[in-house]
């Protein structure tokens, strides 16, 4: 589930295999997968956006049989992050598990990277998907 627009949702669905259900809270109950990830960029609108969504998920706002495994941090530029933003995802992770994926410029030209960051194979096994070196899910 994306956070907003332009989270990076759909490359991580394609890359592990999984379903981009946009910007909503899946239905288990209608079929839909009840094991989800939060997505959201890095930047100050991407961060305040997964902390909304995890306030409905507070407030219970969200079908019980959702299981949340983590928020994925998805980097809005390459390079350090502000320290304001870093603080900001201090808290976030604070009351979830978080995900960081850096910076991968294939994805911006629309290409697979040729090998994969650490952090998105730690993200594969999290959620059960089988990745190879080049990026593509098997």
């Amino acid at each position: 589930m994306k956070a907003h627009g332009g989270a990076g949702a759909t490359s991580l669905a394609e890359l592990l295999g999984g379903a981009d259900l946009g910007q909503r809270w899946p239905q288990p109950a209608e079929g839909e997968p009840n094991r989800i990830v939060l997505v959201g960029r890095t930047s100050a609108h991407g961060l305040r956006s997964v902390s909304q969504a995890l306030g409905e998920l507070r407030d219970d706002r969200v079908p019980d049989e959702v299981d949340l495994l983590a928020v994925v941090l998805m980097a809005d530029a390459p390079g350090r992050l502000p320290l304001s933003l870093l603080s900001r995802i201090r808290v976030i992770r604070s009351v979830v598990h978080v995900h960081r994926v850096p910076w991968i410029p294939a994805w911006r030209l629309d290409r697979s990277p040729k090998t994969l960051p650490v952090q998105l194979t730690r993200l594969a096994d999290l959620v059960g998907a089988d990745v190879n070196r080049a990026g593509a899910a098997s």
